[in-house]
């Protein structure tokens, strides 16, 4: 399609919004005197300061909800202090609540440390993705969310999609389903996602926005996004995936929405069919998260970094 600037941004918005709308995002029961905390992942790259962008315009004014920023400095020089600031500037503009953590206070490490370390012989965004899921999920209870939102786009789902089929992992797909894609009770889908046990409940508006159109609309909206992989960034295979993907969607415009559409079905079903055969989860005996063995992976890992 060809679009002026303000059509592709009222486009865009309108996807989002009907994402919000058809997951049931806002509940029925939600009130301003009983208001829904949505707490957003804000990494001050192009996904996170869109989704927070779209959100503040959408609910701004609706007192039944309350929006706070959450962000996380992961110690890597030169790429976070830039990116925080572009966080920094984009919730002072909006008069946000903004909470900042990092992995030195909450754990005595940087990711810089942790690259040269590797006691595990595992890429950096491994490590980094777990000490990530921890703080967001800590931080999301310790602010009393009741959902935690991320800027994941149509191309970041569809890559997860395609790694998870091909890997045949179908307790990950089910799982994938009733973490952050089914829609929440009270909406229309005759499929609704499961209990969280235990977790704050996750959710994606932004993933029906290819990733183009999420940085052009951060271009076209001046906002002040850090638009740059981070350097440790190293994963062999989601990058063999993406490729796939581009190649596909090139010769094949519409790719990755018939991908995200057939896996959001297909999750559904394994999500109804594995969601008794799921693990219980007993508590980490070193912080208390919940896990599936003695400890959780978090202090697995950070028990190793001690040992080197």
């Amino acid at each position: 399609m060809h679009l002026c600037a303000d059509h592709f941004c009222l486009g865009v918005e309108k996807r989002v919004r009907r994402r919000i709308r058809e997951d049931n995002l806002l509940p029925d029961d939600a009130t301003p005197e009983n208001p829904e905390t949505w707490v957003i992942g804000l990494s001050g790259g192009k996904d996170s300061v869109v989704l927070t962008d779209i959100l503040y315009d959408t609910f701004d004014a609706d007192p039944r909800v309350e929006l706070v920023a959450l962000s996380i400095h992961e110690g890597i020089e030169g790429y976070r202090d830039k990116s925080l600031d572009a966080s920094k500037e984009l919730t002072a503009d909006l008069e946000m609540r903004h909470e900042v953590v990092s992995y030195a206070d909450e754990f005595d490490i940087r990711m810089d440390e942790v690259v040269e370390d590797d006691p595990e012989n595992m890429s950096a965004c491994a490590y980094c993705g777990v000490f990530r899921r921890d703080i967001l999920s800590r931080y999301a209870a310790e602010l009393h969310a009741d959902k935690l939102l991320t800027g994941h786009n149509l191309d970041d789902e569809a890559e997860t999609a395609l790694m998870n089929f091909l890997e045949g992992d179908i307790t990950k797909i089910s799982q994938q389903f009733d973490a952050s894609l089914g829609p929440f009770e009270g909406s229309e889908s005759r499929v609704t996602r499961g209990d969280s046990e235990g977790f704050i409940p996750r959710a994606k508006p932004l993933r029906d926005i290819p990733e183009k159109e999420v940085a052009l609309y951060a271009h076209l909206r001046d906002l002040p996004a850090h638009i740059t992989e981070c350097p440790h960034a190293d994963e062999a295979y989601r990058g063999e995936i993406q490729r796939l993907l581009y190649d596909l969607e090139e010769r094949h415009p519409g790719t990755r929405h018939s991908i995200m559409a057939g896996y959001e079905e297909l999750a559904a079903l394994a999500a109804t069919e594995h969601r008794s055969e799921s693990t219980s989860f007993d508590e980490c005996e070193q912080c208390g998260s919940p896990t599936s063995g003695s400890l959780c992976r978090k202090c697995g890992l950070l028990d190793a970094l001690e040992a080197v």
